[in-house]
This record gives structure tokens, sequence and C-alpha cells, in this order.
């Protein structure tokens, strides 16, 4: 959940609210990292490199907001953190940008790491289509705002 009004960059924005919450790179970094099964605060910090103090602010924002849940641990000893439904439900813009990045962020031949399903398969580009099955992208889209 949202509180009822962060300052929102463009209130009736559905792009622009997302990026508000989680736009910045060490937001996006933390809930892939998430995904990727991280759970403490030190484990966080070893895999993105962050500062603390930064790190301790994304936190607390992604879990202010509901992306992520803070809990005892299973040793009870430290807290986790977890992602929440709503931070689940980013798993599709996480790939997009993976799959853009795998595109056009490395050179022809250039390593890099690989998302695979359970079966070790790589996960196939994601691509909206309509209801009808038609590709869609800016050409065949508009945005219906409310004024």
């Amino acid at each position: 959940m949202t509180s009822p009004d962060p300052g929102w960059t463009d209130p009736e924005c559905p792009v622009a609210r997302t990026l508000d919450l989680v736009g910045d790179r060490w937001s996006l970094l933390v809930i892939r990292d998430a995904m990727d099964g991280a759970r403490s605060f030190t484990e966080f910090q070893r895999r993105t490199g962050i500062a603390r103090n930064i790190l301790t602010d994304r936190l607390r924002k992604l879990t202010a907001h509901g992306l992520l849940v803070q809990r005892a641990a299973p040793s009870g000893r430290r807290q986790e953190y977890a992602l929440t439904d709503a931070g689940r439900d980013l798993f599709p813009v996480v790939v997009t940008l993976r799959q853009w990045g795998e595109r056009h962020a490395f050179a022809p031949g250039e390593a890099h790491s690989t998302l695979l399903d359970r079966n070790g398969a790589v996960v196939p580009e994601l691509v909206p289509t309509s209801a009808d099955g038609t590709v869609l992208d800016a050409e065949n889209t508009q945005v219906h705002k409310l004024r």
C-alpha cells in the first residue's frame, strides 16, 4: 500500500507513480536480489555494494510502501525481509529490464548472467500482446487520460 500522498511526480500516471516508488537503481536492485533469495541486510549489502545508509533508506521505503515485509528470521535472532505480493508482482518488470539489458547494454557476444526457468531453459522474451494476440508496442497503443 502506498501512503495517501507521498508527493507524486505525476499523480494520474501509473508509470510515474511506480517510478516514484521503485524507480531508483538501488530499490530495483534490492527487489531483484529479494527475488533471487536475499533476505538479510547483510546479504543485500554484499550483493549490491550499496552503502549502509542508502540500503537502510531503501529497505524502509520498500517496506513502508508494501513491497517488502520485515519479519523475524528463522533463527529468531535477526530480522529478514521478504517480498509481499506487490513486490512479487514486479517480477515481469525486472525480467523485461533484464531482457532489454541483454539486447542493448552488452556488446555482441559479451558475457552476462542468464535467467533460467526451473527446467534450466532460458526464459523467453516477454512481449505484450492484445486480447487477439497482436504484439503491442508504442505504435499501436495509446494512453487514455482522465482529463
